[in-house]
């Protein structure tokens, strides 16, 4: 794993403790909000080229 991706995922880690610690998110939620975190600090750093298409906005 290159050094930015680790970074990315250690940012993303820290966010999430941080917004269940306060009762932002439940851990319930883990998964879901944990995605959407990491797919935004990696596009923030990456460039909207390394992102994820979005599902929400993409109707099929």
């Amino acid at each position: 794993m290159a050094d930015i991706d680790e970074q990315i995922l250690r940012a993303s880690k820290e966010i999430i403790v941080k917004f269940i610690e306060t009762g932002r998110v439940s851990p319930s939620g883990f998964s879901e909000t944990f995605k959407e975190i990491y797919h935004a600090i990696k596009e923030t750093v990456k460039g909207s080229d390394s992102s994820e298409p979005e599902k929400k906005n993409n109707p099929k």
